[in-house]
């Protein structure tokens, strides 16, 4: 029976990638993806035949790699981070119905809250929340229930799809929301471009961070309540003991 990989890469440098995709993608015949991730990748896997279209074509993509798969290639479907969060793994099921003896597995990566906390310091160690600020495929009234019962429930908030074109003002406007419940000197972070040239990150306040230019690149991260800068990196303590003193 054929199988496909869904294959979350990471951040995108080779180094950032788990070696089951390493493994997976130099097997394959065929490597499919979005056209920015394909370039990522294209240099340290040789002989393959690449695919790739553009934004909006996903549903292009998954129908792609089920064709491939029926001519008997090995194919890999790659996604940025880990493919079942924010990925392609529940489209390319629902396709599957359609091809009924061809198996799919995912192959988990990196994701951005991983990659982006490891950058900033050490963010996420309580309960934490992922929010996309993408309303393409949810509605933002759902969107804004969402940060407004993280921000209320004093999560840690970590922000994938902050802006873009179409959408420059939305991280204000979830910045204005998560304030009603939150300080406007709680400290957040953001990272951008992360395991990839001009990898940066800054730490903010949150009433900083409103008016903050951010991109598709961008991740950011609201701290909670207890949320403290240490050597400059964004720290959440979790309140271990040493010794009776309490850390954090």
């Amino acid at each position: 029976m054929n199988k496909i990989y869904i294959t979350g890469i990471g951040p995108g440098d080779f180094e950032h990638m788990t070696f089951k995709a390493i493994e997976v993608l130099s097997a394959c015949d065929t490597i499919i993806g979005y056209k920015v991730y394909i370039e990522l990748i294209r240099p340290y896997f040789h002989n393959k035949e690449f695919i790739y279209t553009g934004m909006t074509k996903e549903a292009e993509r998954c129908k792609l790699c089920f064709e491939k798969a029926s001519e008997g290639k090995q194919v890999a479907l790659i996604c940025s981070g880990d493919a079942g969060i924010y990925g392609m793994a529940e489209l390319m099921y629902h396709t599957g119905t359609r091809y009924p003896d061809i198996t799919l597995e995912v192959v988990p990566g990196v994701t951005a809250a991983s990659s982006g906390a490891a950058l900033l310091g050490a963010p996420l160690i309580q309960d934490f929340a992922v929010i996309s600020l993408s309303d393409l495929l949810t509605p933002w009234e759902k969107i804004e229930k969402r940060l407004l019962a993280a921000s209320y429930a004093d999560m840690v908030i970590c922000l994938y799809n902050p802006s873009s074109k179409k959408r420059s003002g939305y991280l204000k406007k979830a910045c204005q929301l998560i304030l009603k419940y939150t300080s406007p000197d709680t400290i957040c972070g953001i990272t951008e471009n992360i395991g990839r040239d001009g990898e940066t990150y800054t730490i903010y306040t949150l009433k900083e961070l409103m008016d903050t230019p951010v991109n598709m690149f961008t991740t950011v991260f609201i701290g909670n309540s207890q949320t403290k800068v240490i050597n400059g990196k964004m720290v959440t303590p979790r309140g271990y003991k040493t010794g009776g003193e309490e850390i954090g």
